[in-house]
């Protein structure tokens, strides 16, 4: 193994050998980098640019050279404009706007919810507290599929089939992975912090509102993205709970674009879900660097 360290005995010459030999390793070393995250980022950007570039494209040449990100006929307007003319008497914006209602009242519902359960399983002495903790963990193992049926029949007895709140409901009282991530956050808080609210007079509920809540904030606002992102591209659900086009989410009514009987719209499917995802994007834009403490930090140190 050849020794590279630079002492006083080393001669200028070979100094500026081994300090060239080491950028020379160092310039390899980020060129291989790059190279291998550009690769890795053109893989997974893909799909999205050959989704908007295939927005642009005429329906009858989409597929004669699908590889390609250049339409060979372009028909931006009529593409988007026979997509936001909707299906079966309905706008596309009809569509958006309930997929926007059903996300909001969700998600606000539903981290709330968990924001909530979170403070009582971590903050709160009662009696099996651990044993309801464990049940709501046990909760992440069953697949959604699994829970649809009793879901649907629930909602069948009170009447909400085939409307909007009938999609709202599965996601308003909370979720198990957010009510973890939470307990976690609210655990790694002094406990300190509490017994000072209860000396100057606050009860759980003001101790709730005016410490834990606004120090968990990046910890809501990491489920207030993830749960937006699981209600907006949810298909299961709405296609079970939902038969009148009036209440289709965006998810159902892309759906409706392809008839194999008769004519699909493939222009009008590409550019609608190409505005689809601008809620999305928005979202995470907006809130990115809030995911990403929210995620790795674990509580407060001090």
């Amino acid at each position: 193994m050849i020794d590279t360290t630079i002492d006083k005995r080393t001669k200028p010459k070979e100094i500026s050998k081994l300090k060239k030999k080491r950028n020379r390793k160092k310039i390899i070393s980020s060129l291989t980098f790059h190279i291998a995250a550009l690769v890795i980022g053109v893989i997974m950007i893909y799909p999205l640019l050959w989704a908007l570039a295939s927005s642009f494209k005429d329906n009858a040449t989409m597929f004669t050279n699908a590889y390609s990100l250049i339409p060979e006929t372009w028909a931006i307007v009529e593409n988007y404009v026979s997509g936001w003319d909707g299906i079966s008497g309905y706008s596309f914006g009809r569509f958006m706007l309930n997929s926007l209602i059903v996300a909001g009242a969700g998600t606000i519902g539903g981290v709330f919810s968990s924001v909530m359960a979170a403070y009582a399983l971590s903050r709160v002495n009662f009696k099996f507290s651990g044993f309801w903790f464990m049940c709501v963990m046990v909760t992440l193992m069953i697949p959604n599929e699994v829970m649809v049926v009793p879901q649907y029949i629930i909602l069948r007895w009170l009447g909400l089939i085939d409307s909007l709140p009938a999609l709202m409901a599965p996601w308003i009282f909370g979720h198990a992975f957010f009510i973890f991530l939470m307990v976690q956050f609210i655990r790694g808080l002094p406990i300190s912090l509490d017994e000072a609210a209860k000396m100057d007079g606050a009860g759980k509920l003001g101790i709730f509102f005016k410490i834990i809540l606004p120090l968990v904030a990046p910890a809501i606002v990491t489920s207030t993205i993830f749960c937006f992102y699981w209600i907006w591209q949810d298909f299961f659900q709405p296609l079970i709970f939902i038969s009148s086009p009036e209440w289709f989410t965006v998810s159902l009514a892309l759906n409706l674009y392809l008839d194999p009987n008769s004519y699909s719209n493939y222009g009008g499917l590409f550019a609608m879900s190409t505005l689809s995802l601008i809620p999305v994007i928005g979202v995470f834009l907006l809130f990115q660097r809030y995911l990403v403490e929210g995620i790795a930090t674990s509580g407060v140190k001090g």
